[in-house]
């Protein structure tokens, strides 16, 4: 199933199921609502309401998280390659995930327009990844038992003011401007995914190329990083986790290449779909 968040014309953002290209409304106020349910009680709250045309409907980022985003650096060997080479240093590889959050604000809407500030950065750059969305409360979570509290899946943008990571020091302030982290197109569940350790991905800068890759090649596997991540430590329903991106990055390019003004950036990944959003820096 493939569960999104939606408005049509002026009406609050609501809840729904994609079926068939028909958005069936679902009766929680919010998709992380309708997510915090039991398993057995999420099906009550599909509501007889008529079907909406897919065509007809404004997408939003299906879920906004309670709070910060949790996300891995450095997760797929070749673009921690790349990373090292660009900044001159030794790569070594961690023995545990490294995890680092995106505010809850970052967090926008498929198909929208992300308005970056041009006084925060000079230097937007963009990164491909597959989002886990948690959709059960746990701890301590075993590795083999961990893809059990996966709601979904889904596909985020982790933009980065590379110039802001450097001049802090650390990764928080420059990953966590506002609209700097498109998600969606909706998110769609494990049935349909099937095993989320093979699936392609790329990232394209109008209609170019710059990211391709598998979650194959994932140093820390999905089910690694909601053991590490729950250890000690209370996941949420709704909780969204981005597992990393390949290589291809912008700053890691030679010349860098950076986001620009009127850039169409769209993100492709196997059994989710296709999430596009346009670059406006004022």
């Amino acid at each position: 199933m493939r569960f999104l968040t939606y408005r049509t014309a002026d009406e609050a953002a609501r809840p729904g199921v994609l079926e068939d290209g028909m958005v069936r409304t679902i009766g929680t106020e919010t998709l992380r609502d309708y997510i915090a349910l039991a398993p057995h009680e999420r099906i009550a709250w599909h509501t007889p309401d008529p079907l909406v045309p897919l065509d007809r409907i404004v997408l939003d980022a299906p879920v906004r998280p309670a709070r910060n985003v949790f996300c891995v650096g450095r997760n797929y060997l070749e673009h921690a390659l790349e990373g090292a080479r660009a900044s001159g240093r030794e790569l070594r590889l961690p023995d545990a995930p490294t995890f680092f959050t995106k505010a809850s604000t970052a967090v926008a809407a498929p198909g929208a327009t992300l308005h970056l500030d041009a006084r925060a950065s000079k230097e937007y750059d963009f990164e491909a990844e597959l989002a886990v969305v948690i959709g059960a409360r746990c701890k301590d979570v075993p590795e083999e038992e961990a893809l059990d509290v996966v709601f979904g899946y889904a596909a985020l943008d982790d933009l980065t003011a590379r110039d802001l990571q450097r001049r802090h020091g650390q990764w928080f302030k420059g990953k966590s401007l506002d609209e700097s982290c498109p998600l969606g197109p909706w998110i769609v569940t494990p049935d349909e995914v099937g095993d989320p350790q093979s699936l392609e991905l790329s990232l394209f800068v109008n209609g170019t190329r710059k990211q391709h890759s598998n979650t194959s090649k994932m140093i820390f596997t999905i089910a690694r990083l909601i053991a590490e991540l729950s250890r000690g430590m209370t996941l949420l329903p709704g909780d969204v986790i981005a597992t990393g991106t390949p290589e291809g990055v912008g700053f890691a390019r030679t010349p860098a290449e950076f986001l620009r003004d009127g850039d169409v950036v769209e993100i492709d990944i196997e059994k989710i779909g296709r999430l596009t959003n346009t670059i406006s820096i004022t």
